[in-house]
């Protein structure tokens, strides 16, 4: 879920860098200042989720494909959670818990 970050991150470190470009030009020195110092950490900050996204897309892809190679061809997948029932395959009946001692009776 870095993207989301990353998206939030990118848009402060573009105001940032806006505002301290603007300050500058219009002679804001205390606000060029301030502007100036804060950008240097949000750049890090945007650098360092661009490579954890980066990374985890990369690691997202990687178990795909391994999960492709892993099932036979011919075999249906299963959900992802497990719960459910792949196709073709018949849903067990279960008896009530009441039931099961009048049937042994």
């Amino acid at each position: 879920m870095y993207h989301r970050r990353l998206a939030l991150f990118g848009a402060v470190t573009l105001g940032d860098y806006l505002l301290w470009n603007w300050s500058l030009a219009g002679n804001h020195d205390v606000l060029a200042i301030a502007a100036g110092l804060s950008l240097p950490p949000l750049v890090l900050a945007c650098l360092w989720l661009l490579g954890m996204s980066v990374l985890q897309l990369i690691s997202s892809s990687t178990r795909r494909s391994q999960r492709r190679r892993a099932a036979p061809a011919g075999a249906p997948r299963e959900r992802a959670g497990g719960s459910a029932p792949a196709l073709g395959r018949p849903l067990q009946a279960r008896a009530p818990a009441s039931s099961a001692g009048k049937r042994a009776a």
